[in-house]
């Protein structure tokens, strides 16, 4: 059976030099503790600041990025959530649970108080792909459940396509050391036809000692606003499935092509980094639940959560 909550383990790391750029130091404890993750996204920040080269983009913002980036996380060393601000993790939650049930409808998460995907859901920007107000077009959720569907002439879907979800669960419990348990939401032929061609593009389950790790490639990572967001996200889908197919969570790796910081989110980010990580929290998903499709809002809870206050920062579109 899968614990029901993750461990913790605290380390004290020794106090952080400042070096020539003004930033602070990244300790080099090897302890995976409860500060070890969230030094992980600070050492990305400061990498950014450090060595960012700047770029145009597609918003018209302008960005300074690295291309090339890895971090992992050990599940079982606490739940690897940002404490140096503040995270809505309900929206994290819910969105994670409209991917699994193959939802592109934008109405779906505010009819939940999830407004995350707003900007790309107004009338403008669904126009450009000709649909209407709140569908997003075959982003995550389709590609997820139904890949490479036919497309009906009202813009619909046949439900004809590759549930790839319900393929991975299914591969790991009757061969779980298969080097193909891969879920991609990159569709070439459909990448044009979205609100938002895919961020996080492909991800890769490995079962190793009875654990289960998750290893994920994003293509394009807003690092400011995104990438907390994405850690949780893809660290609680490997718990869930880790759950159902008894095994006990593993790592979560994180590996990424072009991780930028917008323009407008540099001050930000500095006064980030001049916050000190707080303990992790736990998370514990209901241990009753063995069914993937089956898990609710209510399954899933966090606990000893204190995080920084939030920091306000404008998403580019």
């Amino acid at each position: 059976m899968v614990p029901a909550r993750t461990a913790q383990r605290l380390c004290a790391p020794p106090p952080a030099a400042l070096d020539r750029t003004g930033l602070a130091r990244s300790p080099r404890e090897s302890c995976r503790g409860t500060r070890r993750p969230v030094q992980q996204y600070h050492d990305l920040l400061r990498r950014i600041l450090r060595e960012g080269r700047p770029r145009e983009d597609r918003t018209g913002t302008g960005t300074i990025g690295v291309f090339g980036h890895q971090m992992r996380f050990d599940l079982r060393a606490g739940f690897p959530l940002v404490t140096t601000k503040k995270l809505h993790l309900k929206s994290i939650i819910h969105e994670l649970l409209w991917f699994l049930r193959g939802d592109t409808d934008n109405r779906s998460l505010n009819e939940v108080g999830v407004r995350i995907w707003d900007e790309w859901a107004t009338a403008e920007q669904t126009a450009r792909f000709g649909r209407r107000e709140g569908d997003l077009g075959p982003v995550y959720g389709h590609q997820w459940r139904n890949f490479g569907a036919t497309k009906n002439p009202d813009g619909t879907y046949a439900n004809d396509g590759v549930d790839q979800i319900a393929k991975l669960v299914a591969g790991i419990k009757t061969n779980p050391y298969s080097r193909r348990h891969l879920v991609t939401g990159w569709n070439p032929k459909e990448a044009d036809e979205v609100a938002l061609p895919p961020c996080h593009t492909l991800f890769q389950l490995h079962v190793q000692d009875g654990a289960l790790s998750c290893q994920l490639y994003q293509r394009s990572a807003d690092v400011f606003l995104g990438v907390p967001f994405n850690i949780a996200s893809y660290a609680l889908l490997t718990m869930m499935i880790a759950q159902v197919c008894d095994l006990a969570p593993g790592d979560f790796v994180h590996t990424f092509g072009d991780a930028h910081l917008y323009k407008n989110h540099l001050e930000q980010a500095r006064l980030q980094l001049e916050r000190a990580p707080r303990p992790l929290p736990t998370m514990t998903i209901d241990p009753t639940v063995k069914d993937l499709f089956a898990f609710r809002y209510e399954h899933i809870t966090l606990e000893g959560y204190d995080p920084w206050p939030h920091i306000k920062a404008e998403v580019s579109v």
